[in-house]
């Protein structure tokens, strides 16, 4: 095959406006849909970081027990998480995500009821199983629709649907536990974790409507656009890896130091999604719908810089700096934010520092294996990675919550979370140069 893409010259259209009108019409037509599951999964995810603020002394649960509870969800999403995806690459995104979405919705719905510590873990460790798949299927899925010089700044927009998660969902969770408190019997913690389902619910039944397994199935595509579509992807192909074994996988040392980068960019972001009500009220903020309305702030930072600089790094086709620096930056809005601590306004100041720093890492990241890993390899190396990171999102939250109640405070904990920013930095500085230029031809 010629090392050209098909394309049917136009008097009106030159081929660069045909391709970039095609990749916005991909982009309008699948990403936004893709931006609200993954708003009601991270709502789904973190919302237990809310319920704490009235949970623990309603069911007599300590910060340790919280801590374990929270990041347990990350053993399910563990153990569960690469048999999803490889199911995902033979039965399809349709299938896989609206699964995905209708399981979590139901056990998520379920922790309303929790009563024990044990009932709790158990709960959270199923939502884990459930939702297991559904990130590393959409970055999966998006490779079969954009090729790597777009995917940054396309994985950006879609991953700013974490702190929209944070700027809905914290006004919204403060307001259901002050609003709802004791209506029908039903304290405002339950009632947040079964109002915050429905969506869950209802976008998992909407998916096999909305999505597309393939290219070839889409009916909004005309058949130069479909073509058009799969060379560009089949001309990416010939450059990764293909055919190989999970095991042969997952002794990759590119795949290896991948997975430990995003363990970083893990540990900080989830720790900081968990805690991040805790320590705004820690300030001295009462009320808790105030406390979800400034918890939206950081996360308004946060969608800033994601497109900020993940189009930046799109554009300039630069990688390795355009992580180091939003890491080191975010560490620094975590270690000052404990040293403001006693000043509200200072101390979001810098949580929205540190929001903006760690959040942008993650799109950016997934910018990089994807352009080596193909087809069942990007199903296992994508979950493989995923996977090894989530272990970090269950010992940050866990580790934070044995310090906060060995200690009193949150302070040591963000200095925790801190660290291992400085470490995600100088892992990506060590990123081979020649891989960074495979990524972002």
């Amino acid at each position: 095959m010629e090392n050209k893409v098909t394309y049917a010259p136009s008097n009106l259209v030159t081929e660069t406006e045909f391709e970039n009108n095609l990749y916005r019409k991909v982009a309008f037509k699948l990403v936004p849909f893709l931006m609200i599951c993954y708003i009601a999964a991270y709502l789904d995810r973190v919302n237990v970081g809310f319920a704490k603020l009235h949970m623990l002394d309603a069911l007599q649960f300590s910060e340790a027990v919280y801590g374990l509870g929270a990041g347990i969800f990350f053993i399910g999403y563990f153990l569960f998480e690469v048999p999803s995806n490889l199911l995902m690459h033979k039965i399809g995104a349709k299938k896989t995500i609206a699964r995905i979405m209708i399981l979590w919705a139901i056990i998520s719905a379920a922790m309303a009821f929790v009563q024990t510590p044990t009932q709790f873990y158990i709960a959270r460790f199923l939502l884990g199983a459930a939702e297991a798949g559904f990130y590393p299927a959409v970055i999966l899925y998006l490779t079969y629709w954009f090729p790597s010089n777009r995917r940054g700044k396309i994985t950006a927009i879609f991953m700013t649907a974490v702190p929209m998660a944070g700027i809905l969902g914290g006004p919204l969770s403060g307001w259901i536990m002050q609003d709802m408190h004791n209506t029908h019997g039903f304290q405002g913690w339950q009632w947040m974790f079964i109002i915050e389902a429905v969506p869950s619910l209802i976008l998992g039944l909407l998916v096999f409507k909305l999505l597309n397994d393939k290219i070839q199935d889409a009916k909004w595509l005309s058949t130069q656009e479909k073509q058009y579509l799969n060379e560009k992807i089949i001309l990416e192909k010939k450059n990764q890896i293909e055919h190989v074994s999970l095991f042969s996988l997952l002794k990759d040392k590119r795949v290896i130091h991948m997975a430990l980068i995003c363990y970083c960019t893990v540990s900080s972001l989830s720790g900081l999604s968990f805690w991040l009500p805790s320590v705004i009220k820690s300030t001295g903020v009462n009320s808790i719908l105030h406390v979800g309305m400034l918890t939206a702030v950081p996360y308004i930072f946060a969608v800033i810089s994601m497109i900020c600089v993940c189009g930046h790094s799109d554009k300039t086709g630069e990688r390795r700096w355009h992580m180091i620096i939003p890491f080191l930056v975010g560490g620094v809005g975590l270690t000052l934010s404990t040293l403001f601590g006693h000043n509200p306004t200072l101390a979001i100041a810098m949580l929205s520092v540190a929001a903006a720093g760690t959040m942008v890492c993650s799109p950016l990241f997934w910018s990089l294996p994807t352009a080596f890993l193909d087809g069942r390899s990007a199903a296992a190396g994508i979950a493989g990675i995923n996977s090894f990171a989530g272990l970090a999102a269950f010992f940050s939250p866990f580790i934070i919550g044995w310090i906060k109640q060995t200690t009193g405070s949150t302070d040591l904990g963000m200095y925790f979370l801190a660290s291992f920013t400085v470490i995600g930095a100088i892992l990506v500085y060590l990123i081979p140069k020649d891989l960074v230029n495979k990524t972002v031809k």
